[in-house]
Order: structure tokens, then sequence, then C-alpha cells
């Protein structure tokens, strides 16, 4: 119950991260049956496993109790075993997603349903625990458009806690063991309580964040088209300033040609000021605008002559 799917089978043909007894050929050929996805499968079975045992001949053997126990502390191992051959071998896939925190809450779950229906542990305290797995599990669904929230080391504590509480409530102990397993399931609920409101805390915290930089991105990005369709030349040119431009590049082409003076009238480069080229060749005024360059036009026809 550490928050992070562990359990996994890729067919993605990565390599593992370090060396160890499975090779990359195992890892190329991952599938849903690989170790990681079977220990999740193992501790979904052991579930009711686990009822019926705590339950057999009354639920008050010690014998079966403490088999029931056995049960749960594999149960509760295999969730450490999947969690780091997953992450190890790169052992990711959908089923280990789902399976893996389902297989988690469901052996926690039925241990502390059963030990309240047989009187050993006290509703409001399943009630607690229960509650805020649920919760978070909700939240968490809330924010994962917008942010993943990590396992914290408060959660790894309180999953410690609430196994250890639990195992020692399934055995049948007495005197200073039965005290000590009362305060050591205190201490669980405290844990669950602190890390719920933790992690509401950063859900809020990240969905605020995500929220704030989407905001932020379309503010930038209308922005830069306001930019792109206000700047000089950008984009297609329309209007009174196009029709002037284009008096313009006639008036400069009849004066390169050596025809007489050239005269044009165009808009600036906003359209905002007339542009008034005129005189022979190489030569103009500017009123309002730029200047429309003839110089380069003069240069192309002169080398043209030349080359014929």
């Amino acid at each position: 119950m550490t928050g992070v799917p562990a359990s996994a089978a890729g067919g993605s043909g990565a390599k593992p991260v370090r060396g160890g007894k499975l090779g990359a050929a195992a890892v190329n050929q991952a599938s849903l049956w690989n170790i990681a996805n079977i220990l999740t499968m193992v501790r979904l079975l052991l579930v009711p496993g686990f009822v019926l045992l705590l339950f057999h001949n009354g639920g008050y053997d010690p014998a079966w109790r403490s088999f029931a126990w056995a049960a749960f502390a594999i149960a509760m191992i295999t969730d450490l075993f999947d969690g780091h051959l997953a992450r190890t071998y790169n052992l990711v896939t959908d089923f280990g997603k789902i399976a893996d925190p389902i297989a988690d809450k469901a052996i926690m779950g039925a241990a502390l349903i059963s030990l309240s229906v047989l009187g050993d542990l006290p509703w409001w305290i399943t009630g607690v625990i229960l509650a805020r797995e649920l919760g978070i599990t909700l939240m968490r669904f809330w924010v994962i458009r917008h942010a993943v929230i990590p396992a914290s080391r408060g959660g790894k504590l309180k999953t410690l806690a609430q196994g250890t509480a639990a195992g020692m409530y399934v055995l049948m102990l007495t005197g200073p063991l039965a005290t000590l397993r009362f305060w050591v399931m205190m201490v669980a609920v405290v844990l669950t309580v602190v890390t719920g409101l933790d992690y509401v805390r950063q859900a809020v915290v990240l969905r605020r964040r995500s929220l704030a930089a989407e905001r932020a991105a379309v503010g930038r990005t209308a922005e830069a088209l306001q930019e792109a369709a206000g700047s000089p030349g950008a984009g297609v040119v329309s209007g009174p300033g196009a029709a002037g431009a284009a008096g313009a590049a006639g008036a400069v082409a009849d004066g390169a040609g050596g025809s007489g003076p050239a005269v044009g009238v165009a808009g600036g480069a906003n359209g905002s000021g007339p542009v008034i080229a005129g005189g022979p060749a190489g030569s103009g005024s500017v009123v309002g605008g730029d200047a429309v360059p003839v110089e380069p036009v003069v240069g192309a026809r002169d080398g043209a002559e030349a080359e014929r």
C-alpha cells in the first residue's frame, strides 16, 4: 500500500535498470505472466484464504489464527517484493497498475473488517483507516490529469505500522504484548490521518499549480498571436497599406526603366502614412513613412544589360 502501482509487465523491450538474476532476454519477453504480476495475483488469492483461516473454528482458535497470521504476513511481504521487482526490471503493465493497489487495500481491508467482526478491533479504527484509503484513492483520480502524487516516506511508515499492528491483532496475544499492539495500532491511526491530510494538501497545491500553468500558457499564446498580427510586415498585407505598397512598387519600376521621374504614393509600414517616391532613378523622398528602396532595382537592371 505504498501508493505507487508496482507490479507490471511490459513488452517495452527496456533493459533492466540494474543487473540481476533476470536477464535482458527475460525483460524483452515480459508479459502479463511476469514475476511481479504473479506475486500480485498470489496476494489477491491470499485474501479469501486469510479470511477463511481467521474465521475457522469460530475465529478464536490460536492455531488457526497463527495460520491466518502467516497468510497475512506472506501477503504483506509480496507487496514489497513485487514493487521492488517491477521498479528494478521495468515490468510495468496496465494490469499491475490496477491490481497492485487493489490487492494492497483488499488484504488490509479484509484484516481490519474481520478483526472488527470478531470484536478484537474497535470499528472506529477500521472506519478511519478504510475511509482514508478510499478517499486518497479517489483523490488520486481527481488530480491524475494534473500531476501524480508520489508515495511519501510518511505513507510508507503508515503502511508498515498498519501491517504490523493488524498482524499483532490477528495473533491472540495476551499480557504486555496485547497492550503493545494497541499502541502500535494508535501509531498507525495517527500516521494514517496525518499522511492523509498531507496527501490532500499536495493534491490541492498540485492542482492549483497545474491550472495556473495552463492559464499562463494560454495567455502567452494569445500575446504571441497578437504580436504576430500587429507586427510590421507580418502575415498577409491588406487594406490601404497594401494598395499603396503596390503603387510604390510600380513607381519604382517605372523610374528604374528610365522613362522619367517615378512618382508613387503608398501607405507606410503600417499604412499610417504615405510614402512618396519621385525623381530620377535612385532618388526619392519620404513623407510619413519608410522610403522605398530604389538602388537594388537599378543595380539589377544594369547587370541584366551588361549580360546582354
